[in-house]
């Protein structure tokens, strides 16, 4: 392999393991919030769950990834400066405690490199980016949808039980449903990564193209291993957006947010659509205090400020790989 291609995979598990600690907040914000475990202890339990999630979902997603961007427009160039564009969005939201996407950032960043070395849109894949897209609004409703349904399902079977027996089941029942959420998280997320550095790989000439292809073992495990080394790191920031300032979650709420949200993550890993965790936790958690507490007990403002860093995450991340490309392509000399 050459220095190049080195440096470009080590700033893709680079990316991936900032996606870990921006994305951080996904998995334990919520299971924090409720006190049943701390930062710390909250942070190795979805780490751990995140690595091993290659053993239980199919590569879809990162195969989606891979064959977004016809190969003929895929440069080393373009995926370092992918790369780079998702990054720096990924920081600049991390730090002003926003939880934006990271699967919308490198989506994004990818489009707005690759068009800017090939100026054609028919480079871009439109069942790739249409159902990323799609589930742009698909999947905070689905985790929605799913938060308020198993809250109104669970205070009916339990309505009849004292408060502080509910609290002590679902004390218990959260460090099931927070594994469930990391290892969504880690199948899709991490598969991103996985994605990149096959299209990375392919442009090299080091791995052929089809129509699923896969990610090399030693991709798997690194892009895994980042993700999940990442999430060791924390993201203490958007853990206090997530689990504190859009509603006050008890443990049962908790529950019912977190397994809404892996619900979603493991339909769209399936389906192989590179779906945002954090679109789907948020929904999800929106849904369980609308049913909890009534639709006044979710902070809308900050809902909203969340939904501007959604809708901004994809043209911002594209301009900004774009610059990055002209810069790049400028040092290197080549396309």
């Amino acid at each position: 392999m050459s220095p190049m291609l080195l440096l470009t995979i080590g700033v893709a598990l680079a990316f991936d393991f900032i996606n870990g600690f921006h994305d951080a907040a996904n998995s334990i914000a919520t299971v924090v919030s409720t006190r049943v475990l701390s930062p710390r202890a909250a942070v190795v339990w979805a780490a751990f769950f995140n690595f091993i999630a290659f053993l239980v979902f199919p590569m879809h997603v990162s195969a989606a990834i891979a064959k977004g961007v016809a190969p003929e427009a895929v440069t080393q160039n373009v995926i370092l400066a992918t790369l780079l564009g998702a990054v720096a969005w990924n920081l600049l939201t991390w730090w002003w405690g926003l939880p934006s996407s990271s699967s919308h950032a490198l989506m994004g960043g990818f489009a707005g490199a690759a068009l800017t070395n090939v100026h054609d849109l028919a480079i871009l894949d439109s069942g790739v980016f249409g159902k990323t897209l799609l589930f742009i609004l698909v999947a905070p409703m689905m985790g929605m949808l799913l938060g308020f349904l198993l809250f109104s399902l669970v205070r009916s079977l339990f309505r009849n039980t004292r408060p502080g027996r509910v609290d002590h089941i679902f004390r218990r029942g959260q460090f099931f449903s927070a594994a469930l959420y990391s290892i969504g998280h880690g199948g899709n997320d991490a598969q991103k990564t996985m994605g990149i550095i096959t299209a990375l790989l392919v442009a090299s000439g080091l791995q052929e193209q089809s129509d699923h292809v896969q990610p090399k073992v030693w991709v798997i495990l690194l892009c895994q291993a980042a993700m999940g080394l990442g999430t060791l790191s924390g993201g203490w920031r958007i853990v206090k957006t997530m689990g504190m300032r859009i509603t006050k979650l008890r443990p049962v709420g908790g529950f019912c947010a977190e397994t809404g949200g892996a619900i979603t993550l493991a339909l769209a890993v399936f389906l192989g659509v590179p779906v945002s965790t954090t679109h789907t936790i948020t929904g999800a958690i929106v849904g369980v205090g609308t049913a909890e507490k009534r639709a006044s007990a979710v902070r809308w403002g900050v809902a909203g400020r969340i939904v501007w860093a959604w809708v901004l995450t994809i043209p911002a991340a594209a301009g900004v790989a774009s610059l990055s490309y002209v810069l790049v392509r400028a040092l290197s000399g080549t396309p």
